[in-house]
């Protein structure tokens, strides 16, 4: 696996405040300003030349040369892939624009997202009855990923896992295999003997690998009407 989640990005940058005043014409101020105070959501094209009311040709020159000035930076919004981005750079899109991360340049990661899956699997297996927290733990000691996984992400992974009636969700009773784990506990244990995943219902669409599967609703930032991996589905 050669995907390593930057945690540095979450960090805003350090800019020179002077340099961010110094020397804009009009346009170009109004546009930063206007930028700026979106701060990690951004903004699109069209909404600047709207609320900003300046003519396409002004927002287009003063665009480029705040990217020049290195003032501002184009972002990708995963829901709007059509649509041009605008954020400040001392910004880190939000987990909204970017998908979080299960998503690489505005791209849902699946190979990555397929290859935890069968780890948790395999790892759930072993255990035979293990906690989210367990199964993090183990594969962690597994070196098999340069990045290492949280345990929300584990957590989404194996959500998708009982989604796809993969594993089965249980309450620990302190008894037989779940002797390690304390009375009341959640945890998770294979629905076959093999182990090895199995094509459910879902696996067959693209909601079958989306860990944000939970967080999508029809009038959400997350929705099947704005998933473009969705209407490809549907379209093919």
């Amino acid at each position: 696996m050669g995907r390593v989640p930057d945690n540095s990005a979450l960090k805003r940058k350090r800019v020179d405040s002077k340099a961010t005043t110094q020397k804009l014409s009009d346009p170009e101020r109004r546009l930063y300003d206007l930028i700026r105070s979106k701060e990690d959501m951004g903004i699109w094209k069209g909404d600047m030349k709207w609320e900003t009311k300046l003519l396409e040709p002004f927002v287009t020159k003063s665009l480029k040369s705040l990217k020049d000035k290195r003032l501002i930076k184009e972002v990708v919004n995963i829901h709007k892939k059509g649509k041009k981005y605008f954020m400040a750079v001392e910004f880190e899109p939000s987990m909204e624009l970017t998908g979080g991360a299960w998503y690489v340049e505005g791209k849902l990661d699946t190979e990555f997202i397929q290859i935890l899956k069968e780890q948790c699997m395999k790892h759930i297996y072993k255990l035979k009855v293990a906690t989210v927290e367990g199964i993090t733990e183990s594969i962690r000691k597994s070196g098999l990923f340069k990045v290492e996984c949280t345990i929300k992400q584990i957590a989404e992974i194996v959500q998708t896992l009982v989604l796809d009636n993969e594993v089965v969700k249980l309450s620990s009773t302190g008894t037989g295999d779940f002797t390690h784990i304390p009375v009341g506990t959640e945890c998770y244990r294979c629905s076959n003997k093999g182990g090895v995943p199995r094509t459910g219902a879902m696996a067959s669409i693209p909601c079958g690998v989306c860990p944000r599967i939970n967080d999508c609703t029809p009038d959400g930032i997350i929705s099947p009407t704005t998933c473009v991996y969705y209407k490809k589905w549907l379209d093919f």
